[in-house]
């Protein structure tokens, strides 16, 4: 029978039944409900910070067509997947796999195989410019409080991520020279910029273990605005790094290096153990910058360097000395410079947050373009965690560092369930109120001059230790039990 009649086509559907749909209408009628469906949820809490027209399917090219996992399905996929500590691709396609099940839909392939190729079809570019996006959305919304003395403070460090011991990440990205071959992993070093009043991850810049971090430094100078501070530790305090950004006016404070040494009868007097220096250029460049850079360079800056007492009950007093292109000793005493620099701790918590409590400190990408997007996406998570934050400081007047980090993410996890209710669940009016209480509320204490050491209580596993690769030591034990059964035959 016809499903269709030429003499009534305006009831023909009543008449004859619904028109059967091609294959590629009910796959764009299936995308279109999961774009609104459980994955994409997340657009809920952090549609005010992401520009979603970035995930538009494009008129031409590998995203252009109807897939399974558009451009979009598979951004929220991938964003939830970092959301989710340890969560893996196979998990994230049950994800999906559960949501059309509740649709009365067909499931798609139980394979990851479709997801991987998805991921690997987002172009990095579009994923910098969504990171560029939140970074400039959450900085615009700091206040004039939020600063130090009226300045912008920027906090630059380094870091190491591991990944998959895969030959494609070794060759970009080589393991430790004291590992054997087979033993050890590829390690990427990462030296990142990090707002000091917001914590946001501002820029980065990778390479490899060989590079020292202030030859990877120079690749933020351009990302770095006049009248910001950096704030850094003794490993980026040389001439050329100080000499570089006085020229484009940005202003440091540091810790003194340890090599070089400081005559407190020489300098302009501005206080006790406070002083005004020249620092003149040597004839060496040294390794990390080029002779044309070297040539560029002023042949001396004034510096002023400050000695700072740290006094705890309890505590040995201890000395450190730091060096500053802050001249004004009236507006920026000694006093304010020493508090600042108690501050730069703060990246060891950014780096800890985004390395523990994102999962980012191994990484779990097995090419070296996918890791290139993983830690993007990895940024992206976490400026959207510290937008969400810095939105509920406000709300409800609380210290952005008294929110918890880990708690925020907690709390998303678990209030994401309430977002994936079935059917498009309305959600009630007062959500984000009570989603913002929760987390507010979760203040964290406030624990001065608190000292803890870096050491692990619970023992790992008495296995063996891997000291060649693991495809000789399978093999030795092979024939170890070999030569044990032919010995027991003899007797």
């Amino acid at each position: 029978m016809s499903r269709s009649t030429p003499f009534l086509p305006g009831i023909s559907h009543r008449l004859f039944g619904r028109q059967r749909r091609s294959q590629q209408d009910q796959l764009r009628s299936q995308i279109e409900q999961l774009r609104h469906g459980s994955l994409s949820q997340l657009c809920k809490v952090f549609e005010p910070w992401l520009p979603t027209q970035l995930l538009k399917r494009s008129t031409k090219g590998c995203n252009s067509r109807q897939r399974t996992y558009p451009l979009e399905l598979t951004f929220w996929a991938f964003l939830s997947q970092v959301l989710s500590l340890g969560s893996s691709c196979r998990e994230i396609v049950r994800k999906v796999q559960a949501w059309y099940a509740s649709h009365d839909q067909e499931l798609p392939n139980s394979g990851t195989s479709a997801y991987c190729q998805a991921r690997g079809r987002v172009p990095i570019s579009q994923l910098r410019s969504m990171h560029r996006h939140v970074t400039e959305k959450l900085t615009s919304q700091s206040s004039a409080s939020d600063q130090w003395l009226g300045r912008c403070v920027k906090v630059v460090d380094g870091t190491g991520l591991s990944m998959p011991d895969t030959s494609d990440n070794q060759k970009v990205w080589p393991q430790p020279n004291t590992q054997k071959p087979g033993c050890g992993f590829p390690v990427i070093k990462v030296v990142a910029c990090f707002s000091l009043a917001t914590g946001a991850l501002l820029n980065w810049v990778q390479g490899t273990l060989k590079d020292h971090d202030c030859r990877l430094f120079q690749g933020l100078l351009d990302y770095l605005q006049k009248d910001d501070i950096v704030l850094t530790d003794r490993g980026f305090s040389s001439f050329a790094n100080l000499a570089v950004l006085l020229a484009r006016g940005v202003d440091t404070v540091m810790r003194l290096h340890h090599f070089r040494k400081i005559d407190w009868r020489t300098g302009q007097h501005l206080g006790k153990r406070d002083r005004v220096v020249h620092w003149k250029k040597t004839p060496m460049q040294g390794n990390l910058w080029t002779r044309e850079q070297w040539a560029k360079l002023p042949e001396q800056i004034t510096v002023r360097v400050v000695e700072i007492e740290i006094s705890v009950p309890g505590f040995r007093t201890q000395k450190i000395t730091l060096v500053t292109t802050l001249l004004d000793a009236q507006k920026f005493s000694a006093v304010a410079l020493g508090q600042l620099y108690f501050r730069r701790w703060s990246v060891e918590l950014f780096f800890r947050d985004i390395k523990q409590s994102l999962g980012m400190d191994i990484l779990r990408c097995q090419s070296p373009s996918m890791v290139e997007k993983e830690i993007i996406m990895h940024a992206i998570a976490y400026n959207l965690i510290r937008a969400l934050m810095q939105d509920i400081a406000h709300s409800y007047q609380v210290e952005l560092c008294r929110v918890s980090f880990k708690g925020t993410v907690d709390a998303l996890r678990h209030w994401s369930q309430l977002l994936n209710g079935k059917n498009n669940t309305p959600l009630p009016r007062n959500f984000r109120s009570l989603f913002y209480q929760t987390i507010a509320d979760d203040r964290l204490t406030i624990r001065p001059n608190r000292s803890e050491p870096r050491a692990v209580k619970r023992r790992p596993k008495n296995f063996r230790l891997l000291t060649k690769h693991r495809h000789k030591m399978v093999v030795e034990r092979c024939r170890k039990q070999s030569q044990k059964s032919s010995k027991n035959c003899l007797i």
